[in-house]
């Protein structure tokens, strides 16, 4: 630095002092200014002190119990068979006056189980009396099941019901039931009287028993391996006619 002139001060100390106020000045923080500050003073709102803040700032997998189950298939149509193991079986479309089926097969053929359900009625007493009222005792010997489908399938006319057959006990589709005969007003003929109709508990009668559908369709079916299932046509029916009394 050069020397001072002769009766002059020194001017570097004057502006070491203006240096000092405004660096003074410029560290007096003002609203609206950023002061580069590098400390936080509300550190709390990065770093939450209670779970339930806690848990709004991280997201947690939901409790395995309120997860979804997982799809469920549809359960499995009730299996039907055709109703006697015989290869010569023969039936009509048609039946006398009211709706059922007969199915011609030499005597001793099995009779078997439609589909899955349980025994609702059996008959192991031939009751028929050519001389007496005509229709509470025309089947002669007869099972009755009561499908899971909710349809009740009659077979009567038969020489021998199967042992431990009683109400309730369960059977499945195939399960021998008995054999075909001529008991009953079978006409000394040996056929099964086929039967399809609805339950009616505790207002049931051999009118309703003995058939209120026509089989023959479904006996199609079943003889070609379709299942097909009557149990909208029964419910229909019985939607339209109830119970009805004895005709």
């Amino acid at each position: 630095m050069p020397a001072p002139l002769p009766g002059r001060r020194p001017a570097y100390p004057l502006l070491l002092l203006l240096a000092a106020v405004l660096t003074a000045s410029c560290a007096t923080t003002r609203p609206g200014v950023d002061t580069g500050a590098t400390s936080h003073p509300a550190t709390t709102d990065l770093a939450p002190t209670s779970p339930s803040a806690s848990s709004a700032l991280t997201p947690t997998a939901a409790p395995s119990s309120t997860s979804a189950p997982p799809p469920q298939a549809p359960p499995a149509e009730a299996r039907r068979v055709f109703p006697v193991r015989a290869s010569n079986a023969s039936y009509h479309p048609t039946h006398s006056i009211y709706p059922a089926t007969d199915i011609f097969a030499d005597c001793g053929a099995p009779v078997v189980a439609v589909t899955d359900g349980s025994v609702l009625e059996v008959s192991r007493v031939d009751r028929f009396d050519p001389g007496g009222p005509r229709g509470p005792f025309n089947g002669g010997l007869s099972v009755a099941v009561l499908g899971d489908d909710g349809v009740r399938y009659y077979g009567s006319h038969l020489t021998e019901v199967a042992a431990g057959l009683d109400p309730g006990v369960r059977v499945a589709a195939g399960q021998q039931l008995g054999t075909v005969g001529r008991t009953g007003n079978a006409n000394n003929v040996c056929h099964l009287h086929f039967g399809i109709s609805p339950p009616c508990p505790g207002k049931d009668g051999w009118w309703i028993r003995r058939g209120v559908v026509w089989p023959a369709p479904y006996l199609d079916a079943w003889r070609r391996g379709v299942n097909r299932s009557p149990a909208v046509e029964v419910a229909d029916w019985q939607r339209r006619h109830g119970c009805p009394k004895e005709p």
